[in-house]
């Protein structure tokens, strides 16, 4: 009897089964297409990471252009103060847009919309910039808040806005040729503005010790209330009498300090486009000139501290002087001998070149090169023409500078070289920064004797009472000065129709603080009938700046008393 057959596990019974088959395809070859599938999935999601990565790193780590460009707005400029520390410069923040390209979704977005506030930029080429692969550049620099708050609205992806110093003149044009402008990455191109550069603040920038920090502010020595006053003056004259253009300064005496200068017509620093027309460039320091008939003041001088002339000489003016082919005559000669002191206060060019041919042509090119006319005359100003002196250093070219033609220097030179001439005979280096009397000292080179000092003293003063200078006067203050008249060259010829006047002059004469020059280019006159010398127009013009500036400078009028109103001399 055979045995019942005991039940398969079921693990007997999966085993005892034949494996399927799916086709063709084995188990095998399912789990290599799963493996390979996974592996694919894989490659798949580290790509999609790593890029997400990539576009996080973009996100927090800015470009090389974006770095530079913020830097470079980052960058600080110390405030221009003047003697009594009032602004002339500052920084103030603005916005500026740029574009990030390579964040832009939509080129033709972004273009209609920044297009939408600022017209000008709606173009193909702004849309190829747009359409570009670069990093950063700028749309706008310096918007206005209402132009920045209309961007902001808008939203645009890869649009963005940074914060800039941007230079603020509260003044505008008062001081503008002393202070000088920026470019729009507030860098230094004219004036003190780029004397400081120069001088320190490029480099402490290149450093990156200049990025947002305050700085000490820079002190000029200039005041701001004789600057308003010499600049109003000037565009005052400059309207009366249909000038073209006109200077003005005022200079320390003692230690060559420049408190005001205007050069008319001048610019705003907050508007950089007027900075570029060639007309409002600064005349006292950046155009050379002749200056007429104030050189014969340095002719004297020369003559007197040469000891072959002195105050009790005479020389004949009877007659015109004959000299290389041209004729020497006086203006309105008095047809006689004339005593140095009526050679100057009759302003006999015959007179003068007498006295300049008995000191000597040689003398006389040493003494222009004392008192600074024949080299440049440096300042902290960057704009510093070079004189303009005859190649040939002959009679005829000695003789007419004597009277202030065929030489030309700036007006600032014609003022420092004036100081010399009252300040006890020291030629002090002009500076547009602060300078003590003891630092001055130390710079000051000794070109004329200062008993020839006081002889000049007293011919500018007697000039103003009895000469040309007459309506310079300001009583109780012993001004002193000397006309000048000069034809304009034209085409390689003097224009008898075309003149440039000036009033060189001092106070108080007794004991000289400042020098006054007021020059205006081609004055009319100022009625019909009238003549237009220069002691019709200059003169008055120094008389107003006087009497305006004067007590602002802690100079006061004298009570007019029997005297009181000259000088004496002892030559």
């Amino acid at each position: 009897m055979s045995q019942a057959s005991e039940p398969l596990s079921f693990l007997q019974f999966q085993r005892s089964q034949p494996k399927p088959t799916y086709g063709s395809v084995s188990t095998g070859t399912v789990r290599s297409r799963v493996y390979l599938s996974m592996v694919v999935f894989a490659l798949i999601f580290s790509v999609i990471t790593g890029r997400l990565a990539q576009l996080a790193q973009m996100e927090e780590q800015p470009t090389k252009e974006f770095i530079s460009a913020q830097d470079a707005v980052a960058a600080s400029r110390p405030d221009l103060v003047d003697r009594n520390s009032e602004i002339l410069a500052t920084d103030i923040k603005t916005a500026s847009v740029y574009a990030e390209p390579r964040k832009i979704l939509d080129v033709e977005e972004v273009l209609e919309g920044i297009g939408s506030v600022f017209p000008d930029l709606n173009n193909e080429t702004m849309r190829k910039r747009l359409s570009s692969r670069a990093g950063f550049i700028w749309l706008k620099r310096e918007i206005t808040p209402a132009q920045h708050q209309a961007i902001h609205r808008l939203g645009l992806p890869g649009i963005g806005f940074l914060w800039e110093k941007q230079r603020f003149y509260p003044g505008g044009p008062i001081a503008s040729h002393i202070v000088g402008s920026v470019n729009i990455d507030n860098q230094g191109i004219a004036g003190i503005e780029k004397y400081v550069d120069d001088a320190w603040l490029a480099d402490l920038q290149k450093l990156g010790f200049a990025s947002d920090r305050s700085m000490e502010p820079v002190k000029l020595a200039v005041d701001l209330r004789v600057q308003h006053v010499v600049r109003d003056e000037l565009q005052k004259g400059i309207e009366r009498y249909r000038a073209i253009a006109g200077v003005g300064i005022v200079l320390d005496v003692n230690t060559g300090e420049v408190v005001a200068m205007a050069s008319l017509p001048d610019y705003d620093p907050n508007n950089r486009g007027e900075a570029l027309e060639a007309d409002r460039m600064n005349r006292a320091t950046g155009g050379t000139f002749e200056m007429g008939s104030v050189f014969k003041g340095f002719t004297t001088a020369n003559a007197l501290a040469s000891g072959k002339v002195s105050m009790y000489d005479s020389f004949d003016a009877t007659r015109p002087i004959r000299a290389g082919g041209r004729t020497i005559s006086d203006f309105h000669g008095k047809k006689r001998i004339l005593s140095v002191p009526e050679i100057f206060i009759y302003s006999s060019n015959i007179g003068t070149a007498k006295m300049m041919l008995t000191t000597g042509i040689e003398e006389q090119k040493r003494f222009f090169g004392d008192i600074g006319f024949t080299s440049r005359t440096v300042t902290e100003l960057p704009e510093n023409a070079a004189p303009q002196v005859p190649k040939r250093w002959g009679e005829l070219a000695a003789i007419t500078m004597s009277f202030g033609h065929g030489i030309s220097v700036t007006p600032m030179q014609t003022a420092v070289a004036a100081a010399a001439l009252v300040n006890g005979g020291r030629y002090i280096p002009p500076t547009f920064l602060p300078r003590d009397e003891a630092t001055a000292n130390s710079l000051a080179r000794q070109v004329i004797p200062p008993k020839v000092s006081q002889a000049l003293r007293y011919l500018y003063r007697l000039n103003v009472i009895s000469g040309s200078g007459r309506r310079a006067d300001v009583p109780g203050y012993l001004v002193g000065g000397k006309t000048g008249t000069a034809e304009k060259v034209e085409k390689g010829r003097y224009n008898p129709n075309k003149r440039r006047n000036s009033f060189l002059s001092a106070f108080p004469m007794d004991d000289p603080r400042y020098v006054v020059l007021v020059v205006l280019d081609e004055p009319k006159p100022e009625k019909e009938g009238m003549a237009a010398t220069a002691g019709l127009n200059t003169a008055p013009m120094v008389a107003n700046i006087v009497r305006r500036a004067a007590p602002m400078l802690g100079v006061m009028p004298r009570p007019i008393t029997e005297g009181t109103q000259t000088i004496e001399i002892a030559y």
